[in-house]
């Protein structure tokens, strides 16, 4: 049977990645450092782009309807009036940039073809300069990388993590610890004698001496890691003084050694780093500027607004589009100049749907942490991307580039968005859901009561949560039981009878 051709029409969605959708993710997940550098290179690529400075006189700066709309905008989002419970309402304002900013319309095309003729290793070309040595350096991991890598990997409770945040930002330039205790407790919300455990913990980290109060303990602390901390190096430690009007009988008697003793611990001591974090430059603790500025209601609530500090202004000069257009019948001129008009526009409002994006999703994660911010770590609830992604209706993707590199200034202290997801375990008879050290806990506490005769296996531990409301799956208690250093139920039934038969 012959084939006899023919014409089908079909219809399918697909996803393209645009130019201006690539570029708009970027700027979704840039801080606020790398934001205003992106923009100061538009304003020296674009003629058409101008810095709205408010308070700079004598700059003719058009407010054409095009960039009035994006402005006041962004004003918006930055007023008072952004109270939790207001999101809900703004649903004008709720764009996804996943959804390819489908308002720009006819302006899409003239916006890529912008971006594909700059070209020439640009911001707008995404290209990667991987061979730039001066940016490879740049990228060097900082101590206050290295310390949160550590963090990240040595304390699991989410509340402990925050605790040792909130240290982190207090530690000086030379690595000690610049705040009082008591004090840093009672802002975060949680007994001193826990975070005395967190600070004890944040002082065994790579490298040692850092956290120390003052320099008797930054020396004790590296003296420590190398198993030198004995009875009389401690005594040594305790009369630093001593050491410093070199009075050697003083020292010989409070220490209780002879003088080639002490000439050699006095040695040791000389060898320590007394500043260990100017090792590294001595940027444990840069100085952050907020993206979010969060402070208490006059009604009970939480005041969530952006930060005027940190959002960059641009406005798309028409005035000067339309003189120049006039007085050029350039062919190529009038054709740059439109390229260069519609990047100008999809600027303003990729940098607008931006802000909007940060001040929802700030505003979702503090309305679900509220009892963190209202009573302290302790209240600190299980939180993941999906919670808040579902909440304000966008992708899991969109709120993590969001959360990345954005911090919010709190009356608790200052946090990147980031450290308030946690993992949770889910609730058996579907209500609210455990924090994961919650249940490493409960496993622990049931395994240091069980019986010496009845010893429980990881299926009858998973019974008694799940009696308790906690659903957990067996491989999961057999994890955390294994992260704790728990020997299964096998080890732990031989090691009591033996301890049985010994008595």
């Amino acid at each position: 049977m012959p084939l006899i051709p023919r014409v089908d029409l079909r219809q399918s969605q697909t996803l393209v990645m645009t130019p201006q959708l690539q570029q708009a993710i970027k700027l979704l997940q840039m801080s606020n450092l790398e934001l205003d550098a992106y923009v100061d290179q538009e304003l020296e690529r674009n003629p058409l782009l101008t810095r709205d400075d408010p308070g700079e006189e004598g700059t003719e700066t058009p407010d054409p309807p095009e960039a009035a709309e994006g402005r006041a905008a962004v004003d918006a989002v930055a007023a008072d009036d952004s109270l939790l419970g207001v999101a809900e309402s703004r649903h004008a304002m709720d764009v996804d940039v996943d959804n390819q900013f489908g308002d720009i319309g006819a302006d899409a095309a003239g916006a890529a073809a912008a971006f594909d003729s700059w070209g020439g290793g640009g911001a707008s070309d995404f290209s990667d300069p991987s061979g730039d040595l001066e940016r490879v350096l740049a990228d060097r991991p900082t101590l206050r990388d290295r310390l949160i890598a550590q963090i990240s990997l040595d304390i699991a409770d989410p509340g402990d993590r925050l605790i040792a945040l909130g240290m982190l930002d207090h530690l000086d330039e030379c690595g000690y610890l610049a705040a009082d205790l008591a004090d840093l407790a009672a802002r975060l919300g949680c007994p001193v004698a826990r975070a005395e455990a967190v600070l004890d913990r944040l002082q065994r980290l790579d490298p040692a001496g850092l956290f120390a109060r003052d320099l008797a303990e930054c020396l004790a602390l590296q003296l420590r890691e190398r198993d030198r901390l004995d009875p009389a190096m401690r005594a040594l430690l305790d009369n630093l003084e001593m050491l410093g009007r070199r009075d050697t009988q003083a020292l010989l008697a409070a220490c209780g050694v002879d003088a080639e003793d002490l000439a050699g611990m006095v040695a040791e001591i000389r060898a320590l780093d007394p500043k260990p974090a100017l090792a590294f430059g001595g940027d444990a603790a840069p100085p952050v500027t907020p993206d979010i500025l969060m402070r208490p209601g006059p009604d009970g609530g939480w005041i969530v607004e952006l930060n005027p500090d940190t959002l960059p202004r641009v406005l798309v000069n028409n005035t000067y589009h339309a003189r120049i257009l006039v007085q050029t019948d350039d062919r190529a001129t009038r054709r740059y100049l439109s390229e260069s008009l519609h990047a100008a526009n999809w600027l303003v409002k990729a940098l607008h749907q931006r802000a909007t994006t940060i001040l929802k999703v700030a505003t979702e994660i503090v309305r679900q942490q509220n009892g963190f911010f209202a009573h302290g770590v302790g209240e600190l609830r299980p939180l993941i991307l999906r919670d808040i992604a579902e909440a304000i209706e966008m992708h899991e993707s969109t709120v993590s580039r969001v959360t990345s590199n954005k911090f919010i200034a709190t009356p608790r202290g200052l946090f990147e968005l980031k450290y308030f997801f946690t993992t949770a375990i889910a609730a058996a008879d579907g209500g609210s859901s455990h924090s994961s050290e919650a249940v490493r806990h409960r496993i622990k506490a049931l395994i240091e009561s069980e019986e010496p005769r009845r010893v429980l296996s990881d299926d009858k531990i998973v019974e008694l949560l799940r009696k308790e409301g906690i659903d957990i799956a067996r491989r999961t208690v057999a994890k955390y039981r294994e992260g704790m250093r728990i020997p299964s139920s096998v080890h732990r039934r031989r090691d009591k009878r033996l301890i049985l038969g010994g008595n």
